[in-house]
């Protein structure tokens, strides 16, 4: 579904991504994996058309992307949860919900208020509620389900859980699960690797802006050396 080849990206003289290569295929949960400064967010924003890369090729379902406008991208139809979460502060939870709703692909079971409201029923509750009246945990939620209304086929979500306390980085994961057995190809950015390690199908870890490991989740979490040397803080 997504192809990302040789990638280079820099900001000005200071480059900071060297070649990346993934794929990401139909259906899959895939991570991207590394301490901060990597390169993750970078490569994020390079597939999202946010920072236009020097080299290499993005092709999204047979379609390049490479120079889009970021608009353009998302209306190809890859989601964003950004890190920060970047949801309309002074827009209700409905608002921000209905001001993103698209089905572009006419999808047969499009995702609506109702359904937004059935994976994160705190949401429900909530819904008459400005974006800055709620906790870190409902603005994540928010963030989430605002992706999820313009019907993507692909979800990326940078710094999934970051700041979360345990229970709602739970229930975030339990939403992903849930994503995931709908057939929704993810891209997840985080740094609970036991929790990536039983959701996830495969995993890129990123070291000084290249891919230096690529495998599995039983062979990541076979590999201790791994883990310690890109990883562990």
């Amino acid at each position: 579904m997504l192809r990302v080849e040789g990638l280079e990206t820099a900001y000005g003289l200071s480059q900071v991504l060297f070649g990346i290569s993934f794929e990401i295929a139909s259906g899959q949960v895939t991570t991207l994996l590394g301490r901060n400064g990597m390169g993750k967010t970078t490569t994020v924003h390079s597939i999202m058309g946010i920072v236009r890369p020097r080299a290499g090729s993005i092709v999204f379902d047979s379609r390049p992307l490479h120079g889009l406008a970021s608009y353009r991208v998302a209306q190809s139809g890859i989601g964003l949860v950004p890190e920060g979460r970047q949801i309309f502060p002074n827009l209700t939870v409905r608002e921000n919900l209905v001001a993103t709703a698209a089905n572009r692909r006419d999808a047969k079971a499009p995702w609506t208020l109702s359904r937004a409201f059935e994976l994160f029923p705190q949401l429900a509750e909530r819904q008459r509620h400005f974006g800055n009246q709620l906790s870190g945990g409902e603005q994540q939620m928010l963030a989430i389900a605002r992706a999820l209304m313009t019907n993507p086929r692909l979800l990326i979500l940078d710094e999934a859980t970051e700041g979360l306390a345990p229970l709602i980085r739970a229930e975030i994961y339990r939403s992903i699960e849930q994503l995931k057995a709908s057939g929704l190809a993810i891209l997840i950015i985080d740094k609970d690797v036991k929790a990536l390690t039983r959701l996830a199908d495969r995993h890129f870890v990123l070291e000084k802006g290249r891919v230096v490991w690529s495998g599995s989740s039983d062979e990541l979490a076979a590999s201790e050396d791994v883990q310690h040397r890109y990883l562990g803080v």
